[in-house]
C-alpha cells in the first residue's frame, strides 16, 4: 500500500508521523521504504541521525526521484512525506497512492486548511479511482478543560472526503526529543502516554497487521 502523509500546511507534523509510523512497520518486519519528496528533507535528517546512532530497526529512505509506479512497488508499504513547496511532487504522489493520510492540529484554520487539501487531492488526474483520505488530530491539547480539541475532531468528521480516524496523537514533548535523537517516540519512551496513543493509531491504520 502506498500512504501519502499530507497537508496544506507546515508544522502538522507530517515527517515526525512519517518516521514513527516508518520504524513501527521496520519492527513489525513489513518490507517498508520511505519517500522525502519534501525539499526540507527532514525525514531524510533524522534517518540519518538513526543511521550515525547505528538504531535498528534501519530504515530505507528515498528521495522525489523515487517517485514512480515501479519504485513505489518495490516494498509491500510506502509511506511518503510531502510538502507544498514542491507541487508537481505532490499531485504525483497523489496520482500514485492508495491513500492519504492527513495529520489535522486543532485549530479552525487546520479544518479549512484540510478541507481545501481534500479539494486538490480530488482534483489530481488519475487512471484509477480517488485515494480513500484519512484524517486524524495531531498535536492535540493534553488537558480535559481545553475543549479545542473535540471541537476540531467534531468538525473534521463533518468533512466531506474524509474518513475521521478516531485515534488521536497529543502535544506531547517525547516526539520532539526522540525525533531528534533518531528514535521513534515509543523507542524512547516505550511505556509513556505517547507510546500508548501512538500504538493506538498505528493498529487503526495497519489494522490487518495485527491478525
Amino acid at each position: 500500500m502506498i500512504t501519502v502523509v499530507g497537508s496544506l500546511k507546515g508544522g502538522s507534523g507530517k515527517s515526525t508521523l512519517t518516521f514513527n509510523l516508518g520504524v513501527w512497520l521496520a519492527m513489525a518486519e513489513v518490507d517498508v521504504q520511505l519517500i522525502d519528496a519534501d525539499p526540507q528533507a527532514t525525514l531524510t535528517d533524522v534517518n540519518q541521525v538513526r543511521i550515525e546512532e547505528g538504531f535498528a530497526p534501519a530504515l530505507k529512505v528515498r528521495d522525489q526521484s523515487a517517485l514512480t509506479a515501479e519504485n513505489l512497488a518495490e516494498a509491500a508499504e510506502t509511506l511518503i512525506d510531502i510538502g507544498t513547496s514542491d507541487m508537481d511532487s505532490l499531485r504525483l504522489a497523489l496520482s500514485l497512492c492508495d491513500r492519504v493520510l492527513v495529520p489535522v492540529p486543532p485549530s479552525q484554520a487546520d479544518i479549512w486548511s484540510t478541507q481545501r487539501f481534500v479539494g486538490l487531492v480530488e482534483s489530481v488526474e488519475r487512471d484509477r479511482p480517488g485515494p480513500e483520505i484519512l484524517g486524524f488530530i495531531n498535536r492535540g491539547d493534553t488537558h480535559h478543560a481545553v475543549r479545542e480539541t473535540d471541537e476540531a475532531a467534531a468538525a473534521l468528521v463533518s468533512l466531506n472526503g474524509v474518513r475521521f480516524v478516531r485515534s488521536r496523537l497529543s502535544l506531547r514533548t517525547v516526539f520532539r526529543r526522540s525525533f531528534s535523537e533518531g528514535l521513534a517516540a515509543f523507542e524512547l519512551d516505550p511505556r509513556g502516554k505517547a507510546s500508548r496513543e501512538f500504538n493506538a493509531l498505528a493498529a487503526a491504520l495497519y489494522p490487518h497487521l495485527l491478525r
